[in-house]
């Protein structure tokens, strides 16, 4: 009876455990999403910063704000542009960081998921034995 109750036990542990490895893998897979678009948007912004490099400094440069483009100076817009390049390199550095932290977690989750596998496996022959 007792190694019934301990299976079962270990049953639900091995259920939560399972439950959070699945939560890290969805966030893992946001994480992912949420680089992806931040990678699109460096590329996009550093070839606006080359676009803006080729051209004179008397040329006009406008900006779109809602539905006006509004005039603006090409200093102006080329300090904008190499500050957003900026602020996405340094999230992608921060999505990087939590990335290596949720695949930690994943592999010692199933690295504890593989653990309780063994103690049911040697449970159960155990109660063959028996």
């Amino acid at each position: 009876m007792g190694s019934s109750s301990a299976q079962r036990e270990l049953q639900r542990e091995l259920e939560a455990k399972a439950n959070d490895l699945s939560k890290i893998q969805k966030d893992i897979s946001k994480n992912h999403q949420v680089r992806k678009k931040y990678t699109i948007q460096l590329g996009e912004n550093e070839l606006v910063l080359k676009e803006l490099d080729l051209l004179s400094e008397d040329a006009n440069v406008f900006k779109l704000i809602g539905p006006v483009l509004v005039k603006q100076d090409l200093a102006e817009a080329r300090a904008n542009v190499r500050k957003r390049i900026e602020y996405i390199s340094a999230e992608l550095k921060r999505l990087d960081a939590t990335l290596q932290d949720m695949e930690e977690k994943q592999n010692s989750k199933k690295e504890a998921i593989f653990k309780v596998q063994q103690r049911i496996q040697s449970l159960q022959a155990g109660k063959a034995k028996a």
